[in-house]
């Protein structure tokens, strides 16, 4: 048997969601959650801006581009 091992930001998501006891709470968290990755994104971009590795030319060239992983049939 593997054993797994949780860190301690996995421990503390897990109290906390054992109190979500409706459909309503776990919605309200899923929407919390996609804002705070939201927001991640939002910061991640503004530092690449910022330190000169993103900008307008790199914008325009992925424009319309389409980057799916290619599955294998």
């Amino acid at each position: 048997m593997v054993e797994i091992t949780f860190s301690p930001a996995q421990v503390h998501v897990f109290n906390l969601v054992s109190h979500i006891k409706t459909p309503m709470g776990l919605n309200n968290l899923r929407e919390q959650l996609a804002e705070f990755y939201a927001k991640q994104v939002d910061n991640e971009m503004d530092a690449l801006w910022e330190s000169g590795q993103w900008d307008e030319k790199k914008l325009m060239e992925l424009r319309g581009s389409h980057l799916r992983t290619p599955y294998k049939k």
